[in-house]
């Protein structure tokens, strides 16, 4: 199993926070990877909302390459972090020439586009740089959007973060999701590492999705470029999101409806029945066979916990007006919001979806018993 943690606040706070976290859970976890997604972020970034920011890992030649393309695109740097790296890299964590966290200036020409199309090119340059390193072996790519950092890598969790400082002041978000990876392959692509992003949507999962082929398949079909990769199971329930919320214009009350469908008396007496009929049926090639355990973030920086019908993978959320958190276990809960009330703690079961908004002040609970909010 993996172990997953994510928080929301008002403050933004260190990424190191997250990673503690994960190290009270480390039972869970093998200390083989880690993956860091922040959003919501402050700081100097605090100032750039709208700046895209490119996240990722290059070797010497790589950043020449990528700088020759970016220029001839008319990306011009706004402002980078630099990661000054002891000569040494820790037992278990590879030596990279460049961990790269950079945001730009949009090209001139780019002026006036709605952020509909500034999301479509952002998506296809990310997936040309992708391709481009991947014949090359000279760059991996994580994101390419305004108000995200994604940083990934092989090894303890708490000592890449060490390693790479991640405790600098001038890097901090509202929104933070981690995982402690426990690898269940011989060599560790990071590109299957969570969490899993595509076009301001970010999943990571704990579990199993035994389902993988026949959903990658159905995805595959939709002929749209951001749904490729594949090199993790659990990547395609940020894809299997990003279709319900951009593909068929639904809310998140009705992703659960779409993975995990209601059946029997419950599907019949639903306020909403014929709908979800029409859903299960459409998109019955999504449905996911688990155990998972699955906490995404959402554009407008809200954060999810849903649990498929086996809940054999735990979760539990908690905390207090103005800062929440998400966890896989409560210990990692107790490690960073000690003074909340924990009678107010909740696990999520596997008809339910728990919600933290963007205003942060309380966990709201959908159950697929429920009707669907209207559509917009």
């Amino acid at each position: 199993m993996c172990r997953l943690f994510a928080m929301t606040g008002d403050t933004p706070i260190s990424p190191m926070v997250a990673l503690n976290a994960l190290d009270v859970m480390r039972e869970g976890h093998d200390g083989s990877g880690v993956g860091l997604f922040l959003r919501d972020l402050g700081g100097p970034f605090d100032d750039m909302k709208n700046a895209p920011i490119l996240s990722g890992i290059f070797t010497k030649n790589g950043i020449k390459r990528l700088d020759t393309f970016m220029m001839n695109l008319g990306f011009m740097t706004k402002y980078k972090i630099s990661f000054k790296l002891p000569k040494n890299s820790p037992q278990g964590v590879p030596h990279r020439d460049v961990y790269l966290v950079r945001a730009y200036e949009y090209p001139e020409e780019w002026e006036g586009r709605n952020f509909e199309e500034l999301g479509k090119e952002l998506m296809n340059i990310r997936l040309q740089l992708r391709e481009m390193g991947q014949a090359e072996k000279d760059m991996i790519v994580f994101s390419f959007w305004p108000d995200v950092i994604m940083i990934k890598e092989i090894g303890d969790p708490l000592t890449v973060g060490k390693y790479l400082n991640l405790g600098r002041e001038d890097l901090t978000a509202r929104v933070i999701m981690a995982q402690g990876r426990q690898n269940t392959n011989y060599a560790i692509n990071l590109y299957a590492c969570h969490p899993f992003f595509l076009q301001g949507i970010s999943t990571m999962t704990n579990g199993e999705n035994t389902a993988f082929v026949p959903i990658k398949e159905f995805l595959k079909s939709r002929d749209f470029p951001g749904y490729t990769g594949f090199q993790s199971d659990s990547e395609v329930f940020t894809h299997i999101l990003h279709y319900a919320l951009k593909g068929l214009g639904l809310s998140i009350e009705a992703y659960k409806h779409i993975i995990t469908p209601l059946y029997g008396t419950d599907l019949e007496t639903h306020p909403d029945a014929q709908l979800l009929k029409q859903l299960k049926q459409s998109c019955r090639k999504m449905i996911i066979d688990g155990p998972n355990c699955v906490i995404g973030s959402l554009p407008d920086h809200s954060l999810f916990m849903v649990q498929d019908r086996k809940k054999l993978r735990p979760g539990v959320v908690g905390g207090h007006p103005g800062q929440y958190a998400f966890a896989s276990e409560i210990c990692g809960l107790d490690a960073v919001i000690p003074d909340r009330d924990k009678s107010k703690d909740f696990q999520p079961m596997h008809l339910d979806t728990a919600i933290v908004g963007p205003d942060r002040q309380e966990i709201n609970i959908c159950r697929q018993t429920d009707p669907l909010p209207p559509l917009h």
